[in-house]
């Protein structure tokens, strides 16, 4: 199957009812395929105060039984405004036969997590299985991340750090809405 708009003979689906058929496996996570954006507070005992940002995510497949992930934020001030560039990955998700998932999560300030958790019910629920990180990356010690389908079209995100000698405890929040711009 070749799509001419990508040029790309086995193209990404976006969609559960799109091209190419998502696997069986994915059943569990079908509700989060597309782009997801919206708006988000976090907090840190490391970090002078609160912050708001932005955040888009999106969830793809090409037909084998695991989801690409893409995820990208940015720092607002008060009104909305973008500030600067935060937070920023990419991976993959491997669904296993019994709703279990297997994450591998990579950022660009030389931070690689393994994660593992379950899908079921509209929720993805992942925590640290290991973490590997570069000899100049901040110390992190573990994570958990929620994602949880609110309805059709909202995706609420919740994330857990223990990172830099504080144990696992809130650091970000957000509301996500369907839409459909691209990373």
């Amino acid at each position: 199957m070749f799509d001419p708009a990508s040029g790309h003979p086995y193209p990404d689906g976006h969609h559960a009812d799109g091209t190419p058929a998502p696997h069986a496996l994915l059943a569990p996570v079908r509700g989060l395929l597309g782009t997801w954006r919206g708006t988000g507070r976090g907090e840190y005992p490391t970090l002078d105060e609160e912050f708001t940002y932005e955040q888009e995510v999106t969830f793809s497949h090409d037909g084998r039984p695991f989801l690409r992930y893409e995820s990208r934020a940015w720092l607002t001030d008060a009104e909305g405004h973008p500030l600067r560039p935060s937070a920023r990955e990419s991976g993959w998700w491997r669904l296993q036969p019994d709703g279990r998932v297997e994450a591998l999560i990579t950022q660009p300030t030389g931070i690689a997590e393994i994660a593992v958790g379950h899908a079921a019910d509209g929720t993805v629920d992942l925590a640290t299985h290991e973490v590997a990180l570069t000899p100049t990356a901040k110390q992190v010690d573990a994570t958990r991340r929620r994602y949880t389908l609110a309805g059709p079209a909202t995706l609420t995100f919740a994330h857990d750090l223990a990172a830099v000698g504080v144990p696992l405890r809130h650091h970000l929040a957000a509301r996500l809405v369907r839409g459909e711009t691209a990373l």
